[in-house]
């Protein structure tokens, strides 16, 4: 029986063969690595991942699709909202696996997991701020998104584009937007151009309170046409900081380097 698109999982399944070539490419999996898929569908990605992995991992909402998907014998299918899903105990278990593997005859090559996707365009950026708080499990990602979010992303500062996810991902990640994918590769095809963006976490990223710089990048970017003097120089003095930033700015005019350097000073300041 033929699965019909559920809008209320914003399902719009990768159809074109191309496409999926070329993301694979990009992905480049190799055998023994542990990966996990998020929205698996109507496996476009899932089969050609698992004929390279060996096995896969999938996590997938819809009820009839993770029935579907338990009958592949290569797949650990977790039938579940991702935003519920702690990618911490996936990894401790996948770790655990390992230590069994490295006493018998084959030993184990990978610890942390890779994270793929084609992610649900509705939900896309809480999916996103919900790996960040489970970054020190993920060796990458790789999801497909809508264009206009993966520009966000990656955006420079002084750019229409660059704001809150720009700084709240590219301070502890380096992002590349690897591939466009247009409408017409999907069924149903969407309203909006798709792209893929490969996210690699920053082996030795600056420590701070990550609390403490969302709020701030809150306050920097919630009136973008003012002055920060208007925003986040009111904070900052409610803060008591007395250290040297110039808020004679607007908040994309500010480098990722800058907001995590303040988020830095302003710890030392409490």
């Amino acid at each position: 029986m033929k699965h019909i698109a559920r809008k209320r999982f914003g399902q719009h399944f990768l159809s074109d063969g191309g496409v999926i070539d070329a993301i694979m490419r990009e992905i480049a999996p190799k055998p023994g690595q542990h990966m996990v898929e998020i929205g698996p569908g109507l496996a476009a990605l899932t089969q050609p991942l698992v004929e390279r992995l060996g096995h896969l991992t999938v996590i997938e909402l819809d009820r009839d699709l993770a029935q579907r998907l338990r009958a592949h014998t290569q797949l650990t299918v977790i039938q579940s909202d991702v935003l519920k899903v702690d990618f911490t105990r996936i990894n401790s278990a996948q770790t655990a696996m390992e230590n069994i593997a490295d006493a018998g005859e084959m030993p184990a090559k990978y610890s942390k997991i890779r994270v793929v996707g084609n992610l649900p365009y509705n939900i896309s950026t809480p999916i996103l701020f919900h790996l960040l708080g489970q970054v020190q499990a993920i060796e990458d990602q790789h999801f497909m998104l809508q264009k206009e979010v993966v520009d966000r992303m990656v955006a420079e500062p002084a750019t229409s584009d660059f704001g809150r996810l720009s700084v709240m991902l590219q301070w502890r990640y380096v992002m590349d937007n690897v591939l466009f994918v247009p409408p017409e590769s999907f069924d149903p095809p969407p309203r909006v151009d798709s792209a893929v963006v490969r996210m690699v976490p920053l082996a030795d990223p600056p420590r701070l309170n990550e609390k403490l710089l969302s709020e701030l990048v809150q306050v920097a970017f919630s009136q973008r046409r003012k002055l920060l003097r208007h925003t986040l120089g009111r904070w900052l003095e409610e803060k008591q900081f007395d250290g040297n930033f110039d808020v004679q700015r607007r908040g994309e005019e500010v480098p990722v380097a800058e907001y995590v350097a303040l988020a830095q000073q302003l710890v030392q300041v409490a």
